[in-house]
């Protein structure tokens, strides 16, 4: 996704899919594009019989961007017509692929509970049902259910929702949760009191989502975004049974290259204020007992510097990279927050990256990564020995989960493999004992001893070498025969873990064989490997992604007739550039929401999220930059050649990639391609950046995907393969 590096990191979506059939080969029946009874969609809308306004490089697919104008629209629904002709002998594959990845999944699932002042906080969900009921217990999980929001019944009549931001209020009586029915990301914030189940009258509209309450139980800080721009400008504060016209403005940041966000300490003591870019932070403080009162900085932005905060007693902690490229954790008085009052808590380390950190009252536990891997530390604060927490697989994801307790000597923690569904563990730092709590259900005849995972590391041009997670099936041979996807990111300082997905078995199962190339742009290997893959390095990511695809065909991991790209958003640029630069590397390539369009955007600072980014691709109002983004934007480098299959998706209300960018590429392809190779762009009509809305819809969108690949591969039976 296009975000700044230090927004706080959700949910990473892998998004995944691709592929075409060769008939030349024998080894599929996708009709090529004479062959369908359709019309291309470029003869759905004349360009010359629409006002034209062009744009600094007199871009002929520029009208594409006016997404009132019915012409567009009927041009988009072209396309989507075209697509469903194309993919139409696919549909029984992709029927039994959804029905498969569904059948995975537990219906009537709920998340491990977790505790917060005097409740017991989890979701569930209903069989049949696309959305959770987000629930809690008082001070027993033996108590009878409190449902806080049924968000089946919220998302009724509408073809997208979304709920984010979910806040209790100090006496744990009032909750204020936020909307998106459309898909573009301008939430409504509602308020709801949760002793009587009414809504109350005040509605917050038009706004980011992101919250924080006070301590007097009436008092709300929230977070609005530049209407244009979706930059996140400005914190207001709303008390309620207030008019919110009349909600005091107490912050806006008025760098455009800055955004804002409020927080609430895990010591529920303090409300903060962070303005953040890509290189550069700032954080202020107010006393949540003290909601009118006013914000202090900790310590003011510097370039180059990057900071956030937590409390615990007398102090303010912070994870930095004041004189550390590597961060490292710092803690100042409560009162002398400059940084000349800093001390080391966690020194500097120059191979070891300082990811995160949690508080508790008699320990700390430190989020590192070295060697490519996620490393827990537990340190007691007495002083006694620490330890690290160990997994014991060649490539795993884990993390730090919700602990909202200081007091407790247990740490929650997450942990998936690509053979291992995602497990919630709890870990007694004390005892050091184990609990796991739940590890997700995976239905039907799943044993993860049936899978084989494995780390490599394929070198790069410059002699860097690359890590690659790697994950197949038991039985499928290396020998140069199978179909493997690979997947990249590559942007943001953003790393993919390996990490478990039921729904690949459906290409695992099958013989297909899943990598994931961890490549610069990422930070995997610290903050070096960020560097080295952003700015006027930006062609490393795209250089090491075809590397690693070559070096898995040279070990015979990979058919050379049968190799399949994806990636999504920024990923999505990944793919474009790979597939300008070596279009004969892919067999089929799956491009999801992709950011294509480099230069225009950048030169846009209308649009969402551009000005934020010029510290992480360059600002192209700057020569040498415009010329370097120039040399790679997938858009401005498509030429007069043999490109791969390619499958396209994007939304129309997407608010971080614009829907006309994939939308142009695709048609500047198609005007100049020389091959018979599919192309195809799926539009979601009512979604945005996410897809669409909804746990079982999703799975929709990859089973098209899957059956866009498999039939490419050549791999048209039905049942999965056996041992």
């Amino acid at each position: 996704m296009r975000k700044s590096l230090f927004l706080p990191l959700l949910t990473f979506a892998l998004l995944l899919g691709a592929c075409d059939a060769d008939s030349e080969e024998g080894v599929g029946n996708t009709p090529s594009i004479d062959m369908l009874n359709v019309s291309a969609p470029l003869a759905a809308v004349d360009p010359t019989s629409l006002e034209i306004h062009g744009d600094v490089r007199s871009d002929p697919y520029f009208w594409l961007r006016d997404r009132e104008n019915p012409d567009v629209i009927a041009y988009l629904e072209a396309e989507n017509e075209y697509t469903e002709v194309a993919t139409a002998h696919t549909r029984e594959l992709e029927n039994v692929l959804y029905e498969e990845m569904i059948g995975r999944i537990k219906q009537d699932d709920a998340s491990v509970p977790y505790k917060d002042n005097h409740y017991w906080y989890y979701s569930r969900y209903e069989d049949g049902a696309d959305y959770p009921i987000y629930a809690r217990k008082k001070e027993s999980l033996d108590a009878v259910e409190e449902i806080m929001i049924n968000a089946n019944e919220l998302a009724e009549g509408h073809e997208y929702y979304a709920v984010r931001g979910r806040a209790v209020s100090s006496s744990e009586d009032i909750l204020a949760y936020a909307e998106d029915t459309v898909g573009r990301r301008f939430y409504t914030i509602r308020f709801k009191n949760l002793s009587s189940g009414q809504l109350l009258d005040d509605t917050i509209a038009d706004v980011t989502g992101n919250m924080a309450w006070a301590d007097d139980n009436r008092t709300l800080f929230y977070a609005r975004q530049d209407p244009n721009t979706l930059r996140s400008f400005q914190i207001l504060r709303h008390e309620l049974g207030t008019d919110p016209s009349n909600d005091q403005l107490i912050y806006e940041e008025r760098d455009d290259e800055f955004s804002t966000y409020v927080s609430k300490t895990k010591s529920k003591k303090y409300i903060l204020i962070g303005s953040y870019q890509t290189l550069s932070s700032e954080v202020r403080y107010l006393a949540s007992d003290d909601p009118h009162g006013d914000f202090t900085v900790i310590q003011p932005r510097e370039e180059n510097h990057e900071y956030s905060v937590d409390h615990f007693g007398d102090h303010f902690y912070v994870r930095t990279n004041w004189q550390a490229e590597n961060f490292r954790l710092m803690r100042t008085p409560i009162g002398s927050t400059g940084k000349q009052y800093w001390e080391d808590v966690i020194s500097h380390r120059e191979a070891v990256f300082l990811a995160g950190y949690e508080l508790f009252k008699d320990h700390l536990v430190i989020t590192e990564r070295s060697g490519g891997l996620i490393h827990l530390r537990i340190r007691p604060w007495d002083g006694s020995k620490e330890h690290y927490l160990e997994f014991g697989e060649p490539a795993y994801r884990a993390g730090v989960s919700v602990n909202r307790e200081l007091d407790s000597q247990v740490l929650r923690y997450s942990y998936s493999s690509m053979t291992t569904p995602n497990s919630t563990i709890d870990y007694d730092m004390e005892s050091r004992e184990r609990t796991l709590l739940k590890e997700e259900p995976v239905l039907g005849d799943f044993d993860k001893t049936n899978y084989v995972t494995e780390r490599v590391q394929a070198p790069a041009r410059d002699g860097v070498m690359i890590p690659v997670s790697i994950v197949y099936r038991k039985g499928v041979r290396l020998n140069g025969t199978s179909a493997l996807l690979l997947y990249g990111y590559g942007s943001y300082g953003a790393t993919i873990d390996a990490s478990f997905s039921s729904s690949r078995l459906s290409l695992l199962d099958r013989g297909v064989i899943y990598a994931i190339a961890h490549i610069r742009g990422g930070q995997i290997n610290g903050r070096e490997w960020y560097e080295d893959g952003k700015l006027l390095n930006k062609k490393n990511t795209f250089t090491d992604f075809i590397d690693v695809a070559e070096y898995l065909i040279e070990e015979k991991y990979a058919d050379p007739n049968h190799l399949f790209a994806q990636g999504g958003s920024a990923g999505g640029l990944l793919m474009g550039a790979v597939t300008n630069m070596r279009p004969d590397l892919w067999r089929g390539v799956i491009a999801n929401v992709p950011w294509v369009d480099v230069v225009t955007t950048m030169l846009d600072d209308t649009i969402p999220l551009t000005t934020s980014e010029y510290d992480e691709w360059g600002d192209p109002n700057e020569e040498e930059y415009y010329h370097y983004m120039l040399s790679y934007s997938p858009y401005d480098n498509v030429e007069a050649k043999d490109y791969p299959n390619l499958l396209v998706t994007t939304g129309l209300h997407d608010s971080q990639v614009q829907y006309w960018e994939p939308a142009k590429w695709v048609a500047k392809i198609r005007s100049m391609k020389t091959d018979n190779n599919l192309l195809l762009l799926k539009i979601n009509m009512e979604a945005g950046h996410g897809g669409a809305s909804g746990r079982l819809k999703r799975f929709r969108d990859t089973a098209f995907g899957y059956s866009f690949l498999l039939d490419l591969a050549g791999i048209h039976n039905i049942e999965p393969l056996s041992d």
